[in-house]
């Protein structure tokens, strides 16, 4: 039996095609991922310094996965403007929520019983913010509506 011969790392069949060599920069971009994408601004408008569930990083996502659960209502929530405020159920300062944190398929209105969790709003984390917002109780004699705009009466 012979043995394959071992070509040398000179051979011209193992070089590579390509004639600018590759060049990763860090951090790493992943397939899909739009964190790290800049988008161009319009004329006027300013960058959000709000952390939405897109460009929450992965440290702050676990650490907010990991708190614990609050109750409150909802004390006034803009679908056109994206945001709203949470009074929660132990007193003490509204809470911004991004539209991006609702979860199901209604879109809160006044008065709804909501739970969330807290996630702190960066750069000096002294503020927080709710996230994983979801409507336990929808608040009776109201129309509510869908994210895909049908109005329901509660």
């Amino acid at each position: 039996m012979a043995e394959p011969e071992l070509s040398s790392p000179a051979d011209s069949s193992l070089q590579s095609q390509r004639s600018v060599p590759l060049s990763l920069s860090f951090p790493f971009l992943r397939e899909g991922s739009g964190m790290w994408e800049r988008r161009t601004l319009q004329p006027g408008e300013l960058p959000s310094p709000l952390p939405t569930k897109r460009t929450r990083t992965y440290s702050t996502t676990v650490r907010a996965n990991a708190g614990p659960i609050f109750k409150g209502v909802c004390k006034n929530f803009s679908r056109s403007q994206g945001h709203g405020y949470i009074r929660p159920a132990h007193g003490g300062e509204d809470i911004f929520v991004h539209i991006s944190d609702i979860e199901g398929e209604y879109v809160p209105m006044e008065g709804d019983e909501v739970t969330y969790k807290v996630c702190p709003v960066p750069p000096k984390n002294l503020k927080v913010q709710a996230v994983e917002v979801t409507i336990t109780h929808l608040k009776p004699g109201t129309k509510h509506e869908t994210w895909s705009g049908q109005i329901i009466s509660s």
